[in-house]
């Protein structure tokens, strides 16, 4: 798919036009994937289905583009005994290759063993992992002398570790798989706007929701009729029943020797991972943390604590290595609140059901089993729709895999982007043909959306108003924005890559 079949303003005049059949609320992977879901059934039904999704601000701006940018069955959920919610993830994880070659690859993890108890401990881990993958198993594990680890990794230290071993998970660009899914939406009719918040909805007359939406781009408000809604908004989900818990990450030199992943296990019994990052592969995305979160879902900031945790972990396996982060992000699970355990051993499973309301809630979950819970929820909206979609095997939309193109890094249609027209610029050819597709094909509204949506700009350097000003200039120069509003947008980027003192 090359794009939005429709433009931004014709998906706003089709949500105030026409009662929809279902309004989803929330751009991030599970909205996404519901609207792709709901649109791939009604194309194999043949039976019209009008389909809106409307997000407060970007596609993908929150949780669903900011976590570790990983599609994994989850190996420490084992030591939970979740093997259902593992075995559910294995399955989706080969889906996604299946469907999503050019996003998902596959990412080779080597994990250290201190001691030859976490040795046989984790060894039965992983025995298991690839037992419950079974055939979907993507890549055999191996196990790792002491010997040869100090080959593959000799910045490492090998104080008390006893061996390491090799298995497979994979990586993905995830703000753009969300992207995606909305574009395969799209495509197919559905009306997708972002910065559109839908603030208020109450069922009125033949149970019809009226649903009041705000167009944030200096539209005025309005409303929404449609038969069926879905709650999908995450951590802005204003129940009172999902636990918010904030994971942060952050990107300093790159730590390992090659192209592998690190998966370490810390005393605590947290899972680090230290990833290859960045557009040059000169970085290293060093993630998790897990922490309640109590304030506003609007203002996610990593901590000085939780920067000081990941160098902490990050140090004991490299300690003289530069762990100087040159950025840092944060985003809220919204997990399902159940129980007093810590934030790190909460449940990634989900429900989804209708409320008092008949609004149809999305809660928990995991982001690489998001196409299983839309599957859930298409089901139990239209359950005469059919019972099983394409969304296992219709792939993605998205340029061939076997293509190439100075933009392919991150995954944009390099072909059709370079041939947009642009202004001069001293940005590269590949950076300006970024931008012009962010703002033309991807409804890119402000400096952030590009930055941390469109591409992952943002998490891969330290920025400057001078740095930043190229970028903020040509974007400005393609949505007219004035010079005031060009410096507001330089602002509220540097502000959101801010590292605490």
């Amino acid at each position: 798919m090359s794009g939005f079949r429709l433009t931004r303003a014709e998906s706003l005049e089709r949500l105030r036009a026409d009662v929809l059949d279902v309004l989803i609320v929330g751009g991030g992977i599970n909205g996404a994937g519901i609207a792709r879901d709901l649109s791939l059934r009604a194309g194999l039904a043949k039976r019209p289905l009008r389909i809106g999704l409307a997000d407060k601000g970007h596609f993908s701006a929150g949780t669903s583009g900011r976590n570790s940018q990983l599609i994994h069955g989850g190996l420490r959920y084992l030591e939970n005994l979740e093997f259902g919610l593992v075995r559910e993830a294995l399955r989706e994880r080969e889906t996604l290759l299946r469907i999503a070659p050019h996003l998902v690859e596959p990412l080779p993890m080597l994990i250290p063993f201190h001691g030859a108890f976490r040795r046989a401990y984790f060894g039965v881990g992983l025995w298991l992992y690839d037992t419950l993958a079974g055939r979907r198993n993507i890549g055999r594990r191996r196990h790792v002398s002491r010997q040869t680890l100090a080959e593959m990794e000799p910045d490492m230290a090998l104080d008390g570790v006893f061996s390491a071993a090799v298995y497979y998970d994979c990586k993905v660009h995830s703000a753009r798989l969300v992207l995606e899914n909305l574009f395969d939406a799209s495509s197919r009719g559905a009306a997708i706007v972002n910065y559109c918040a839908a603030v208020s909805w109450r069922r009125g007359a033949e149970d019809v929701f009226e649903v009041r939406c705000e167009d944030r781009d200096g539209g005025a408000a309005f409303d929404v009729r449609a038969r069926r809604v879905v709650d999908a908004r995450g951590p802005w989900d204003d129940s009172g029943k999902l636990r918010l818990v904030r994971g942060s990450h952050i990107v300093v030199p790159r730590l390992t020797r090659d192209d592998r992943a690190i998966a370490h296990f810390n005393a605590d019994g947290r899972i680090l991972f230290i990833i290859p990052w960045g557009v040059h592969g000169d970085l290293s995305l060093v993630g998790t943390t897990d922490i309640d979160h109590s304030g506003s879902a609007d203002r996610v900031r990593i901590s000085a604590e939780e920067v000081a945790y990941l160098r902490n972990a990050a140090g004991a396996l490299y300690p003289h290595a530069a762990l100087e982060p040159v950025a840092a992000y944060s985003s809220l699970r919204p997990l399902i609140a159940a129980g007093k355990e810590s934030a790190a051993a909460a449940s990634r499973g989900h429900e989804i059901a209708f409320d008092a309301e008949g609004v149809l809630k999305i809660g928990g979950g995991k982001y690489t089993t998001y196409r299983a819970m839309s599957e859930q929820a298409a089901s139990l909206l239209f359950p005469d729709l059919g019972g099983a979609s394409a969304t296992g095997t219709a792939p993605l939309g998205g340029p061939d895999p076997a293509a190439e193109g100075v933009l392919r890094f991150h995954g944009v249609h390099a072909r059709e982007a370079l041939r947009l027209p642009r202004f001069p610029s001293p940005l590269d050819d590949g950076e300006a043909a970024a931008i012009e597709f962010a703002v033309r094909r991807e409804m890119a509204l402000r400096l952030p959306d590009l930055m941390f949506v469109s591409t992952y700009w943002g998490h891969e350097r330290r920025w400057s108003r001078e740095s930043l000003a190229p970028y903020a200039e040509y974007m400005g120069r393609l949505l007219g924005w004035t010079p005031e509003r060009t410096a507001e947008e330089t602002a509220a980027v540097l502000d959101m890559t801010r590292l605490p003192e």
